[in-house]
């Protein structure tokens, strides 16, 4: 999960045809760059570029929100698709109206898991966008207990689910998407999400589901992985974990960094591209996997040294317009790359 959209930021960036005109003339002209040289170019990007690929031991999980979900195709249609892309696994979303709402009950979440296991594919967990409009760490009250009376429906919802994964945003100094947020002092922002974990946590330990804490820096909170070890450690139970996302740390930092340090309390993950050549840094920052900047056979080798073997989970937020299994079946072929399944 990543923060609400905003308006980007105007693009500054120099033409292509520019650049790629200066390089070639800079290179001795568009005669020099002949068949040869590009054959020598692709080779050495072959030997020195990208490392050869070894197989990991994880599962491809995929986001509800990179389908066009609700409004072209209904949640049946979005797990098969993913099934028949070759994914192991969708993450579901929480809001206020649709499958996945507090109009919901038991027996209706029961039956999602029912039809997820008849299409043969798994949950790989809950996420939801409810934590930025009804933050646990709000200086308003009834938004601070609107949200945990939230999170504990969401609870509730991964155990009859069948999940063992609920992402959770423990709090936020700052939402630069939200112009009626009132910003939330450190320390008090600090006390405030600490208190909410602890409250939550005796029935998440009682239905069996881990409180996944998300690293989003956007949010001024648990901003680099010394502060996100502390706080999930505070709390000495299993069931206070790390969901890490690769793409809320990009803007600045690398994940392949935090992975090594986060390690064993990595519970679950997020896939996001990012590219730290753009200057926008709404929603509309993150592209299609592998269309940016991300190092990703260094944080491939980092996950694998770090023990982990759960799901990686795709998360992007634009079905594609026209065609919207195109995005699913590229995802899950570009997953199989990362993953060693293709060549």
């Amino acid at each position: 999960m990543s923060v609400p959209d905003r308006d980007p930021h105007e693009s500054h960036a120099i033409p292509r045809r520019a650049v790629i005109s200066s390089a070639l003339a800079a290179a001795g002209g568009l005669a020099a760059f002949s068949h040869s040289a590009a054959g020598a170019a692709v080779q050495s990007a072959g030997e020195g570029g990208t490392p050869p690929r070894r197989r990991y031991d994880m599962k491809k999980s995929i986001n509800l929100w990179a389908f066009p979900y609700p409004d072209r195709m209904n949640l049946r249609a979005c797990l098969q698709l993913a099934k028949d892309a070759g994914f192991d696994a969708v993450e579901l979303n929480y809001d206020l109206e649709n499958d996945l709402s507090p109009k919901s009950d038991t027996r209706q979440y029961q039956a999602i898991r029912q039809m997820a296991d008849e299409i043969g594919i798994a949950i790989s967990g809950l996420c939801s966008f409810l934590f930025w409009p009804y933050p646990l760490t709000s200086n308003v009250v009834a938004e601070r207990e609107r949200g945990f009376e939230l999170a504990g429906l969401m609870l509730r919802a991964a155990h009859d689910l069948g999940t063992e994964n609920l992402l959770v945003v423990p709090g936020a100094v700052h939402m630069p998407w939200r112009a009626d947020h009132d910003p939330t002092p450190n320390d008090v922002c600090d006390r405030r999400a600490r208190e909410a974990i602890a409250r939550l946590l005796p029935d998440a330990e009682k239905l069996g589901v881990r409180l996944n804490i998300e690293n989003i820096v956007f949010s001024g909170y648990l901003m680099t992985p010394f502060e996100l070890i502390e706080f999930v450690d505070s709390f000495g139970s299993p069931f206070v974990r790390v969901h890490f996302d690769t793409g809320n740390v990009m803007l600045f930092q690398f994940p392949e960094h935090w992975i090594d340090m986060l390690g064993s309390r990595i519970q679950n993950v997020h896939l996001k591209e990012f590219s730290k050549k753009g200057t926008d840094h709404s929603l509309e920052s993150f592209r299609p996997l592998l269309d940016g900047t991300t190092n990703w056979p260094a944080v491939m080798e980092a996950f694998d040294r770090a023990g982990y073997r759960g799901y990686l989970t795709f998360e992007y937020f634009h079905p594609y317009l026209h065609y919207p299994e195109a995005l699913v079946y590229q995802t899950a072929d570009s997953l199989d790359r990362l993953l060693g399944i293709r060549g």
